[in-house]
């Protein structure tokens, strides 16, 4: 009898945003349109007329946590949590940060907490400030996922990833990358080429999380998929979605907008879940894909 292989589940989300009036928004649009995954992140900032816009964790009661955990079992959506920008584990009060951010995503049952990569003080010295985080994600029993910065090249994560392999007293799956494909294309090493970037990663750096933006290589525009680059030609997308399947990724690709229409996001969901099907069918038929 022939084995036919199980394809890994990859979800599609959406993310909480600041220039979305209401905090919760988003996250009804999710339910209401099918997504299956949804990322929280928090993010606070007072407006020029002085108004506060977006949210934090200590906006969110235990009732709202308790509503927003049974609204995502109900509807099958996987959750994760964005730690704020300013939660950078080499300043003082990024620690704390990000203790709450771990806190919040154990109140609504998320799956992991992402935050930022810094190399200020080297791979080692991020390391070094990370351990205590990763030792109170792994008593949550929650993974953390370091993403990529426009500023962050790939040898940098390999030479991250090999520090924390060498954290013997902290479950190897208590992290992993969170592969930003926007911030890849504008890295300075890979400008152009987020495949690149990725080509350029190590296999003992796991991709745990995925964010998904376009940009014309200028600046962080945060774009929907298929309305920057790849609107008339989505090869690059498509080398992705390939990519993803060679590493059995099974997380969720959270699109990180709130456009305007926000329809966008749906007709970017249903188009990359086409190409993640058609890669799906491919494995099952024992297609290697294209390089």
């Amino acid at each position: 009898m022939t084995n036919v292989p199980v394809i890994p589940r990859i979800r599609i989300g959406n993310q909480t945003a600041i220039s979305c009036a209401d905090p919760l928004g988003p996250f009804r649009f999710a339910m209401q349109n099918g997504f299956d995954a949804f990322e929280w992140f928090a993010d606070k900032k007072e407006n020029a007329e002085g108004r506060l816009a977006g949210w934090d964790e200590s906006d969110m009661s235990a009732d709202t946590r308790l509503w927003i955990r049974e609204a995502g079992a109900a509807h099958d959506v996987l959750f994760t949590v964005h730690a704020p920008w300013q939660a950078n584990p080499l300043d003082a009060g990024g620690v704390p940060l990000l203790l709450r951010s771990i806190d919040f995503a154990r109140d609504i049952g998320a799956n992991l907490v992402n935050v930022h990569l810094y190399v200020d003080d080297g791979p080692q010295g991020f390391v070094r400030a990370l351990e205590p985080v990763l030792r109170y994600a792994a008593a949550a029993k929650l993974r953390l996922s370091i993403e990529n910065t426009p500023q962050t090249t790939p040898e940098d994560f390999n030479q991250t990833f090999a520090c924390l392999a060498e954290l013997a007293a902290i479950p190897a799956d208590t992290f992993g990358m969170c592969l930003d494909i926007g911030h890849a294309n504008l890295c300075r090493t890979t400008h152009n080429n987020f495949i690149r970037y990725l080509d350029l990663l190590a296999d003992t750096v796991p991709i745990i999380h995925v964010h998904a933006h376009e940009n014309h290589g200028d600046r962080d525009s945060h774009l929907t998929l298929f309305t920057g680059p790849s609107r008339e030609d989505d090869t690059g997308i498509r080398s992705f979605v390939k990519r993803l399947r060679r590493r059995a990724y099974h997380g969720a690709v959270i699109l990180e907008q709130w456009p305007d229409p926000p329809q966008l996001l749906v007709e970017a969901a249903t188009r990359l879940r086409a190409l993640l099907e058609q890669e799906a069918t491919k494995a099952q038929g024992g297609d290697p894909g294209e390089p």
